[in-house]
């Protein structure tokens, strides 16, 4: 409540020494605090009861009060508030970190320490209906927006280089995945970002760590890991902001809070959902023993299978060579050497018979052009006289005498020269 003012007379305050108002005050005239500080209280005690939700945090009981702190479900804000001890009672549960309220309060001035209060009246807890009906609208509002689309989520590394891992700074889910991914897997590393998985404190926790993660170049997958817990625990992973964070994640993320009946949202956004953090150390890497067989057994495989093929080609390769075109090559010439030797022969005596006949042919003309050449005359004893130019002479009027002659005989020639 506004504490009341000091009413003992004070030279500093009357209206001869003080501006009236705020606007008239100067480096020269100023308001001193015990002015200033009634003032604020006169501004806030005009302002009217409000209804207000928020995690409850630092709760103290002193006499007939509760003190709390009473901060902002999503952003880092927050706001002192005191309960009477009644309404806190009657509540029905036990005002603990990270309990949902919402309470009917007026805004509270302490003038002499300067701080805002809310001055609670009422008080109750944020109903498990009024959460569930919240979720589902933002659930249909980022499905609408495709955060949840199964084309947009990306499949995990087959062996990755680091694993981020963001856990609580106390608790099994570390060790869960931890253990079972270097089970499977010694030579996986990790890097871990312990954070708040519960109460005001989880989500921006969450979100940075996520982030931070993302931008190094080595982790090559995200786990972000909660041992289970009750639908309130798990609210900070429904978060939208911390949704929206893993939705922006460039690194492949798995969801590994641990409660198969209410999936959070984080679950539905996540790449890969693992049901614990076990079932997570389990899924990120590889099985090196199971691996190991795999490839033994490929190797086994791929020996028998060029094992199969070397022997079907020999096989293949002796029942060629079996065959008698090539145990006996001759063979295969043996059916063409009597069809060429009857060729040959039938050749043979065709061309002979052609060169006969051709022979025959030849004589009987040399015998028919011997009987009509000049040379058969020549043979009886005529002979052939020219003049000098070649000309043959038939007629003795056609020669001069003392002209020469040549006289063509069956053997050779002479010259003469005409006596007249």
């Amino acid at each position: 409540m506004t504490e009341p003012s000091d009413s003992s007379p004070d030279p500093a305050s009357s209206p001869h020494t003080l501006p009236a108002t705020a606007g008239e005050t100067s480096a020269e005239r100023p308001w001193p605090v015990r002015h200033l500080s009634p003032k604020i209280g006169d501004f806030v005690s005009r302002l009217p009861a409000v209804w207000v939700e928020g995690q409850v945090l630092n709760v103290k009981r002193w006499r007939h009060l509760v003190f709390l702190t009473l901060r902002d479900t999503d952003e880092n804000m927050s706001l002192s508030a005191t309960l009477p001890a009644r309404e806190a009672d009657a509540l029905g549960v036990d005002l603990v970190d990270g309990t949902r309220v919402v309470i009917h309060a007026k805004p509270e001035w302490w003038t002499r320490s300067g701080s805002l209060q809310l001055g609670g009246r009422e008080v109750r807890q944020v109903g498990l209906g009024d959460l569930l009906a919240r979720l589902e609208a933002l659930k249909e509002a980022l499905a609408r927006e495709g955060l949840f689309d199964l084309d947009r989520k990306v499949p995990l590394p087959f062996i990755p280089r680091v694993v981020g891992l963001v856990c609580a700074t106390q608790g099994d889910a570390e060790h869960d995945v931890v253990e079972n991914a270097t089970r499977r897997w010694p030579g996986v590393r990790f890097t871990i970002r312990r954070v708040t998985v519960q109460g005001p404190r989880a989500v921006p926790e969450t979100t940075a760590a996520i982030r931070e993660l993302d931008e190094i170049a080595d982790v090559d997958v995200i786990v972000v890991a909660r041992g289970g817990g009750s639908f309130e625990d798990l609210l900070p992973f429904s978060d939208e902001a911390l949704v929206r964070t893993a939705a922006a994640c460039r690194t492949p993320l798995v969801s590994a809070i641990g409660h198969e009946k209410d999936s959070p949202l984080l679950d539905l956004v996540a790449d890969y959902r693992a049901s614990t953090p076990t079932d997570a150390g389990k899924r990120i890497v590889p099985d090196a023993e199971a691996e190991a067989q795999g490839v033994a057994r490929a190797r086994r495989s791929m020996a028998a299978a060029v094992e199969r093929h070397v022997m079907r080609e020999s096989t293949g390769l002796a029942t060629i060579r079996s065959r008698p075109v090539l145990a006996r090559p001759d063979a295969m010439l043996a059916p063409y050497a009597e069809v060429i030797a009857v060729g040959r022969e039938r050749s043979h005596r065709a061309m002979t018979g052609v060169i006969d006949r051709a022979g025959a042919a030849t004589r009987e003309l040399t015998a028919t052009l011997r009987a009509l050449s000049p040379l058969s005359t020549l043979e009886r004893g005529f002979a052939v006289v020219r003049a000098p130019d070649g000309t043959v002479l038939r007629d003795a009027a056609d020669v001069t005498p003392g002209e020469a002659l040549r006289i063509r005989l069956a053997r050779g020639e002479v010259e003469a020269v005409a006596q007249g």
